[in-house]
């Protein structure tokens, strides 16, 4: 029994894990102190994962820009909408066929925008499939650039406009249209008909071309006059078109006063039905004269009266074979619809308007007393013009 304790017992201070070394003892403390645990063994860098290195690379490449564009965005919206540095007003010039790299450059070197690359960048995501219209425009003082886009967007440009009176011949218009300093471009070698344009103020901007606006008052005149003629008087003495707008011509060129065109008119056509010679001063002179007109100190002679023209309306029959200017509407409506009147006469009563006869000796009567009236003009203004006597 002694011998089987011996061999089954632990010596004091052994180790469970072997029977080949001593014994050590532990304190209490030490028995209740956990075990260290081990290091895991270091990974070496070819352990590490290439992909994560690289996906980790493009997100922090990702980020940074994400933030770089926002704050671009943020600065260009920011910019677009501030206030521009235009001290005053000034007017900007579009030309055709600009593009918008090209307005953005000028609107920057003209001081107008702070940053062209702004205005290009910025206006291109507003435009769309819309585009910046040729043309002058005036920019405020302190815009913005999105209000410089909106303002070039809306083709709302500097509008300038000649004036064309009614009466001119066509030489004469064509004339005030190569003086206007800001129309462009060469007119028709070959002038319209005489009485194939519309008087008219006509509006337009910085780079029209003249031929456009001849073309618009063409078209113009042809339009009215042909509302006009479908609109007249069925037993007028005027057989088409072309009479109607010559004898319009001719009672525009002998009144400038809107209420007497009317009654003018009734006594050309009261001549024209009795067979009677229309007697019209304005013809004479466009005869002599033709488009350019009678200069405005030469008085209508005598002589004149018996010049032979085609457009002496005291030696010839009816209607001259045309037009002697460019009638208004006044003119076109007075003839289409004359006022119903016996009269065949009228001459001037020396105040600006005229007065109206039925017969001849009414007639001479009413020249008798413009004479006079012209008589005593005369006399007056050279009584005005005599030096004063000085008296000593």
């Amino acid at each position: 029994m002694n011998d089987a304790n011996e061999n089954s017992a632990v010596p004091f201070g052994g180790s469970e894990a072997g029977n080949n070394g001593p014994i050590i003892p532990k304190s209490a403390s030490e028995a209740l102190r956990p075990e260290k645990v081990p290091q895991p063994p270091k990974r070496s860098r070819k352990a590490k994962s290439q992909v994560v290195i690289f996906l980790n690379f493009v997100m922090t490449v990702i980020v940074c820009l994400t933030v770089a564009a926002a704050a671009t965005i943020y600065y260009a919206m920011t910019a677009y909408e501030a206030k521009g540095p235009l001290t005053a007003n000034t007017n900007f010039i579009v030309r055709n066929g600009a593009g918008i790299q090209e307005i953005a450059g000028s609107l920057e070197r003209n001081n107008i925008v702070s940053d062209g690359r702004v205005f290009r960048f910025m206006s291109e995501a507003y435009l769309d499939d819309d585009t910046l219209k040729a043309g002058e425009y005036e920019i405020k003082a302190g815009s913005s650039m999105q209000e410089i886009m909106q303002l070039l967007k809306s083709g709302k440009s500097i509008l300038y406009s000649v004036s064309l009176p009614e009466g001119l011949t066509v030489k004469q218009m064509f004339s005030k249209l190569s003086a206007d300093p800001v129309l462009e471009g060469d007119l028709p070698a070959e002038l319209p008909a005489e009485g194939t344009l519309r008087p008219d103020t006509y509006k337009f901007s910085r780079g029209t071309k003249r031929g456009e606006i001849v073309a618009q008052m063409a078209a113009a005149q042809k339009a009215l006059v042909d509302q006009i003629w479908d609109r007249r008087d069925p037993d007028l003495p005027i057989a088409s078109r072309d009479e109607f707008l010559t004898l319009a011509s001719i009672v525009e060129k002998e009144t400038g006063i809107a209420d007497e065109r009317s009654r003018v008119a009734s006594v050309f056509i009261n001549r024209l039905e009795k067979g009677m010679r229309l007697q019209s001063d304005p013809t004479i002179i466009y005869g002599i004269f033709g488009g350019d007109g009678k200069p405005a100190d030469r008085p209508i002679l005598k002589s004149d009266l018996d010049k032979q023209t085609p457009y002496n309306t005291y030696l010839i029959k009816g209607l001259p074979p045309t037009p002697i200017a460019n009638p208004g509407r006044a003119a076109l409506e007075a003839v289409a619809n004359p006022s119903r009147t016996s009269d065949l006469y009228f001459v001037a009563d020396g105040t600006g308007g005229h007065v109206f006869a039925a017969t001849l000796d009414e007639h001479n009567n009413n020249v008798r007393r413009w004479r006079k009236l012209e008589a005593e003009k005369a006399a007056a203004a050279a009584k005005a013009a005599e030096p004063a006597t000085v008296q000593e």
